[in-house]
């Protein structure tokens, strides 16, 4: 996978993980949020704005992606989990979407639609009340 940012450009803060795992969960802070601001960062504008128009819930209105990692109970680990999955987030701003080409339907594809739809009618047709 490539690394589009590195753990110095990211603010790190260590939380507390939440969940099962007893004593050790309740005591540690191995839980980690971090924090990339998109407007100051290196990356390219149109990657930025590709970012800013993603429907992604961690990405703030004010252009700050926030990422929660608590899988490991090692800090460290949950730190490159974190970092990865904001690599793979940026990863998806750096592809471009292909434009989409209009087409029509075929033919024998709009026959086959009419045809249900008028089964689909007799069979309802059928439900109604029946007359001696």
């Amino acid at each position: 996978m490539k690394e589009y940012i590195s753990v110095a450009d990211v603010e790190i803060s260590q939380i507390r993980a939440q969940g099962a795992g007893g004593q050790h969960v309740n005591k540690v802070s191995t839980a980690v949020h971090l924090r990339f601001s998109i407007h100051p960062s290196e990356l390219t504008e149109e990657v930025k704005q590709r970012l800013l128009k993603m429907k992604d819930r961690r990405i703030s209105k004010s252009g700050e992606i926030v990422i929660k990692s608590q899988k490991y109970r090692s800090l460290e680990k949950n730190i490159e989990a974190g970092i990865e999955r904001l690599n793979e987030l940026i990863g998806r701003a750096y592809r471009k979407e292909k434009p989409r080409k209009v087409t029509k339907p075929s033919h024998g594809s709009k026959l086959k639609r009419l045809e249900e739809k008028k089964k689909r009618g007799v069979s309802k047709m059928l439900r109604g009340k029946v007359e001696y």
